[in-house]
């Protein structure tokens, strides 16, 4: 019969799965991205990035005065509800398998956990791009319905590419922390709380407000956030914050997945 599958074949009481292909890169990328609509909290996560960032514009289209209604603007509106919506996004990718002790049959099916966590990172950064251009076609259709008379200046690739590097940034992190707590109330607490408390230690205490920029990703961030031309060292400030806060938890974070007891 047409379009059925045949079994590979059995030699005694043995399975030949000798030519058996193994399961492709993409393939586990798109069932992580499925993973992520098919569980409740994962789609209305994405319906609430979506829904919250057209909201914003559309505040901002009707609140602000005109001469603000530019694409730029309208893009770092944006920035504020996705910046706190894709952590949880991040978060939610990696702790469901522990969350949710599905994590057996995962692992059990494709036994090469770091290729696993590597699907798990190319689908939060498909989800990140995605995030982007959401965000860009919202901003681009507000500003040609009501955009002042210069509403396209100073718009260049340059803008987009610092506002991706936010959302990405964003999204990554949030990943790091599930990967260290691997528990999903744990993490969001933990990446909403920390920075916070930071920023308000810094601001009290004058010698570490010097270095804030630099140990604070929130304020290594502001320059991207806000479009602003960055110097040479406002970059170097981007990137200590961002080794601090993504890429040191990630690594820590991928170490413990790999040497974790699955349950």
């Amino acid at each position: 019969m047409s379009g059925t599958m045949s079994a590979p074949p059995m030699y005694g009481d043995k399975l030949d799965v000798s030519k058996t292909k193994p399961i492709s890169m993409w393939t586990l990328v798109k069932v992580e991205m499925r993973k992520m609509i098919d569980t409740k909290a994962g789609m209305w996560l994405l319906i609430a990035i979506g829904l919250i960032t057209a909201a914003i514009v559309v505040i901002m289209l009707l609140a602000a005065n005109a001469s603000d209604h530019t694409f730029i603007n309208f893009m770092g509106a944006t920035g504020a509800p996705q910046g706190f919506l894709l952590p949880v996004l991040g978060i939610l990718l990696v702790t469901q398998e522990w969350g949710q002790r599905t994590g057996m049959v995962t692992f059990t099916l494709v036994p090469h956990r770091g290729q696993v966590l590597w699907s798990k990172v190319f689908a939060a950064l498909l989800f990140g791009i995605a995030a982007v251009f959401v965000a860009m076609i919202i901003a681009a259709l507000a500003t040609s319905i009501g955009g002042s008379s210069d509403g396209w200046a100073n718009v260049g690739l340059d803008d987009v590419f610092k506002y991706g590097m936010l959302q990405v940034s964003s999204v990554l992190g949030g990943m790091a922390f599930g990967l260290l707590f691997l528990n999903s109330a744990g993490a969001i607490v933990v990446s909403f709380v920390l920075p916070i408390a930071i920023s308000i230690v810094s601001g009290l205490w004058h010698a570490l407000s010097k270095i804030q920029a630099w140990i604070d990703l929130g304020t290594s961030q502001m320059p991207l956030f806000n479009g602003d031309h960055m110097t040479g060292k406002e970059w170097s400030q981007l990137a200590v914050g961002t080794v601090i806060w993504v890429v040191i938890p990630f690594a820590v974070g991928m170490w413990r997945v790999m040497r974790a007891e699955v349950k």
